[in-house]
């Protein structure tokens, strides 16, 4: 969308288009396009673009160029289904326009799934927890998938489960240390002299 080139660039776009670009810049961020830094300034940038050229500014760079000469749309077509229809093709401006979800990343949910299931089996799946919620947080970082919240909430619930796991065997080691003290069973062995 080379708003520049249509002479509507000082229109004000919908929010179907603001969309359109939104999906465009998470296409390209997913295709490796874009690095994760470029990604979140052009999407904040997006919240406060108003107009199609502004629109145009953040996304013509990813854009693969429209064969033949430049499409001019008459005032009033800018509707989501007009300039979808001809701009980007309508598939984009179907269904998954309106309430369109990221895929959740599956590290993110197995992190989540081994901090709550160390009730069952203690730092066994603790640690796990604490690796898979890294390396997911990483991979979200990277391709925007959702799941963040689920991949920290894996590592603090393994975090946690492993402090807990150490502070009782902490206990443990001390509970015997007493009970043996207690009893009079010798902690040293005596030394035997010649």
């Amino acid at each position: 969308m080379t708003a520049g080139n249509y002479g509507y660039g000082s229109m004000r776009a919908t929010d179907a288009d603001r969309e359109n670009a939104r999906q465009i810049l998470q296409d390209a961020h997913a295709q490796g396009r874009l690095s994760w830094d470029e990604f979140d300034s052009r999407s904040t940038a997006l919240v406060n673009s108003q107009t199609y050229g502004q629109l145009s500014e953040l996304t013509s760079d990813l854009q693969s160029p429209i064969p033949g000469p430049p499409q001019t749309f008459p005032p009033g077509q800018y509707g989501a289904q007009q300039f979808g229809a001809q701009q980007f093709g309508a598939q984009q401006f179907g269904a998954q326009q309106f309430g369109a979800q990221r895929a959740t990343n599956g590290m993110a949910i197995a992190a989540l799934i081994c901090g709550v299931c160390q009730i069952f089996f203690w730092f066994f799946s603790g640690i796990p927890a604490i690796v898979l919620g890294h390396l997911a947080r990483k991979q979200i970082r990277r391709t925007g998938e959702a799941g963040d919240g689920m991949a920290l909430a894996g590592m603090i619930l393994g975090y946690v489960g492993l402090a807990l796991t150490v502070l009782f065997g902490i206990a443990v080691v001390a509970l015997v240390i007493t009970a043996s003290h207690s009893h009079g069973i010798p902690t040293q062995f005596p030394s035997t002299g010649p």
